[in-house]
């Protein structure tokens, strides 16, 4: 594994700016977490500045792509040094590829190579130059880029080369006929909202916001009927990014407390492995998962925050005619805490890579999706031994419990009683199973992923 930094030296391990060295001193957080969160709070500022200065109706959208995707490139260079150069360089190869490769072969080269430097990436930071872990070193931008160049890939081919009968009605729906301009490359991957903690999104999706055409385009999805005969409304996400923001705080603080509180070194402690019973093994297990969870609610809605106040994110409306904004999304809180399947907890957790794991592996593969999908997934995520044991793990958890749920669930829908006590015990059990399988991804090696199984 890789070689630990001394704790007295953690917070000065950055690769990126050390202007704010004497703020993360004084806060007692490591720099590059510092960086991280100034990235992402002045991008939401620019997210604003953008919206209501750079409209679409006033500027060219060369001009929107051009101002997006350099200020993009600063932030990288500011949150990860010389570091982002693998962010530059990976863009442009997939450019590259883009633009020589055959429409039937563009997919699968921009796939391999994306995938192969990314997983290069990953082995080296972790095995070959001992780098350590980075709270927020540059393999999150580069897994995002990863996903962008790969989504992209596949609907420049199914635009192109697929056949309409071939093609789901969605993969039809974002098929893009007209391979992009190096400028609206760029701005897609390296835009300043997405390029620090994504999330990933759709090229259609992301030009129409950029020419202006964002939420005509959503609401004519959902067969918006115009009252009058006045242009279509602009909703504001004002509302949207101010609850989104509350979430993040709410998030911060649980953070700051519940993890530190229940670190996960709880959970190779000697008296949890050798003297806890099994109910308070259990118990821990739950609570240290837990506590693993505020990180991501905060970075993943505090970056969907910032898309929002850009003016992406325009989803449509909801079945009582509210306007809503969660195209980019990448979870559901109460339905991820709520869940009474695997299924469920899956379906509303890191929702956009689930999205891009589908589009790209799930209905693209002859035989074994479920499979090769979590395969996949660990490959995406790293090379940390962890990730293998929580993915193989998964694969085996879903398949038991869509066997349980088929053949289960219909002897209990006879009552609202018997619904009420299987949707409890659906649910413990889901969180339990939820725990045990993504603990070993918290914990990364193998020697404490065993020490925690072995009881």
């Amino acid at each position: 594994m890789a070689a630990e930094p001394p704790p007295s030296s953690f917070s000065y391990r950055t690769t990126g700016s050390t202007c704010l060295h004497p703020l993360s001193q004084l806060l007692g957080i490591p720099l590059d977490q510092v960086n991280f969160v100034a990235c992402q709070l002045f991008a939401l500022c620019a997210a604003f500045w953008f919206r209501i200065y750079l409209t679409p109706c006033k500027t060219s959208s060369k001009v929107r792509h051009a101002f997006a995707t350099l200020l993009g490139i600063y932030f990288s260079i500011f949150c990860f040094g010389w570091y982002s150069i693998h962010l530059f360089v990976l863009v442009l190869m997939c450019y590259g590829i883009m633009v020589t490769a055959s429409i039937s072969n563009v997919h699968r080269f921009s796939f391999f190579v994306a995938m192969g430097y990314l997983t290069i990436c990953h082995i080296s930071r972790i095995y070959i130059f001992h780098y350590g872990i980075l709270t927020t070193d540059f393999s999150g931008p580069l897994m995002i880029v990863t996903q962008k160049i790969t989504t992209l890939a596949f609907q420049v081919h199914d635009g192109s080369a697929g056949r309409a009968e071939d093609l789901s009605a969605e993969q039809r729906r974002l098929a893009v006929k007209v391979k992009p301009t190096f400028l609206e490359y760029l701005s897609y991957l390296l835009n300043f909202m997405s390029v620090i903690a994504g999330p990933c999104n759709n090229f259609n999706d992301y030009v129409a916001f950029i020419e202006g055409r964002h939420v005509r385009m959503k609401l004519l999805e959902v067969n918006w009927k115009q009252n009058t005969s006045c242009s279509f409304p602009e909703p504001s996400p004002t509302g949207a990014v101010i609850r989104k923001l509350c979430i993040t705080l709410v998030s911060l603080l649980l953070f700051l407390t519940l993890t530190k509180t229940f670190p996960v070194t709880c959970l190779i402690d000697d008296w949890f492995v050798h003297e806890a019973n099994f109910l308070t093994r259990l118990f821990y297990l739950y609570v240290v998962t837990q506590a693993s969870k505020p990180k991501y609610y905060f970075a993943w809605t505090l970056a969907d925050a910032v898309n929002n106040a850009a003016g992406f994110g325009f989803s449509g409306v909801d079945k009582n005619g509210n306007f809503c904004w969660d195209l980019l999304s990448n979870l559901n809180i109460r339905k991820i805490e709520t869940a009474t399947s695997f299924k469920m907890y899956l379906a509303n957790w890191n929702i956009q890579t689930a999205a891009w794991l589908k589009c790209v592996c799930y209905e693209r593969v002859p035989w074994y999706p479920t499979v090769l999908t979590f395969i996949l997934s660990a490959l995406w995520h790293g090379v940390y031994p962890g990730y293998y044991f929580t993915f193989l793990t998964g694969v085996l958890v879903t398949l038991a419990a869509r066997a349980v749920r088929n053949n289960c669930r219909h002897y209990f829908l006879s009552s609202r009683a018997a619904k009420g006590i299987y949707d409890v015990v659906t649910w413990a059990v889901t969180q339990l199973a939820v725990s045990y399988t993504v603990a070993p991804f918290i914990l990364l090696a193998v020697e404490p992923t065993i020490s925690l199984y072995s009881p």
